[in-house]
């Protein structure tokens, strides 16, 4: 698989989320956005970030229990979290490939779907800092731009994190 890499520290919620709104400018129907990382790490604040991106006003809550949300906005957003799911079949149960056509897809604890998700992805793992390394809300963000079509983009990919960071440069991001 062919992948580029970009690493981000996020200082605050706001700023994942500005992240999150800064990537959305890139995304169209079909792209797929995996988050992964462990509880707490802003996994549902970067979602949040993608949906306010794409022009949705509704609240944006995590999907855990109810496993797929929809939303509204200049594109479909589908908001997945397959966290629950004990097996890649249960997957392939709830139409997996079918949620992730037409739609902006974002799917939160991905890696155990991993073998069914298209080639062309973004993957974006978030992780808590040592408490020697920073406070609390400090996470580092991992951004592979998987498959071809997203190493075609990745130019635009940087700047448009670049610039969600510096809209971020200040405490009112």
């Amino acid at each position: 698989m062919m992948a580029r890499v970009m690493e981000l520290v996020s200082t605050a919620a706001r700023m994942t989320n500005a992240i999150g709104a800064g990537l959305a400018g890139l995304l169209a129907p079909g792209d797929v956005v995996v988050l992964t990382g462990d509880l707490g790490t802003g996994k549902t604040v970067l979602a949040q970030g993608i949906a306010a991106g794409l022009g949705i006003t509704e609240p944006v809550v995590s999907p855990t229990f109810t496993l797929v949300r929809e939303y509204r906005g200049r594109v479909l957003l589908r908001h997945l979290d397959v966290y629950r799911l004990d097996r890649v079949q249960e997957a392939i149960d709830l139409g997996l490939d079918e949620l992730m056509d037409g739609a902006v897809t974002v799917i939160e604890w991905g890696e155990g779907v991993r073998s069914l998700l298209p080639l062309d992805r973004l993957e974006i793992t978030l992780e808590l800092l040592a408490p020697d390394e920073a406070n609390d809300n400090t996470r580092r963000l991992t951004i592979v731009a998987c498959g071809p079509a997203w190493l075609d983009r990745v130019h635009d990919l940087t700047a448009a994190v670049d610039a969600a960071l510096d809209r971020c440069g200040t405490p009112t991001c």
